[in-house]
């Protein structure tokens, strides 16, 4: 009976180990165009204070689980002052399978004559469709400016897949 439970104990290891899906490292980047959609009203505490909200469309270069990255969209909303802007938002990455996976994120940048600067960020995935399907993932991005009011961004993390993409 104990050589059976042993048995049984390591066949339960074996299998919870063999669906455990692996963090893997990966780093996606991108241009985001400056945004399509884009509202400011002033905080009233000081003159070069303001609350936005923006939405816009960037192109990306990554992969996750063998799947490439085809666009992505944002919309966020911004606390701005002459030397600084945070925003918090939501990022969805589409991938060419049709495929998508939704991010929440947070950066602070700094900005100089209205311009941004550059800037730190971090991220962390809530969810995805299709193959991405309880997809996670987190991770670290930097922010430099682009032209024509564009935003480069490089991001570095990790993600897990869950399910059949897990084992590519």
């Amino acid at each position: 009976m104990t050589i059976t439970k042993i048995m049984c104990g390591c066949a339960l290891f074996a299998f919870a180990v063999a669906t455990t899906s692996a963090q893997t490292k990966n780093t996606i980047s991108g241009t985001c165009a400056k945004a399509d959609v884009e509202q400011s009203v002033p905080a009233g505490d000081h003159p070069d204070h303001a609350f936005m909200v923006a939405q816009g469309k960037c192109t990306t270069k990554g992969k996750i689980g063998g799947e490439t990255s085809k666009e992505g969209a944002f919309s966020e909303h911004r606390d701005v002052t002459a030397n600084r802007m945070k925003a918090w938002g939501v990022y969805i990455e589409t991938y060419e399978s049709g495929d998508k996976i939704t991010y929440d994120y947070q950066l602070a940048v700094a900005m100089k004559d209205g311009a941004m600067q550059s800037g730190k960020g971090t991220y962390q995935a809530t969810g995805g469709t299709g193959k991405m399907k309880g997809v996670k993932a987190k991770g670290n991005c930097t922010y430099t400016p682009g032209a024509d009011g564009a935003t480069n961004y490089s991001c570095t993390g990790d993600y897990t897949l869950a399910g059949a993409m897990a084992a590519k």
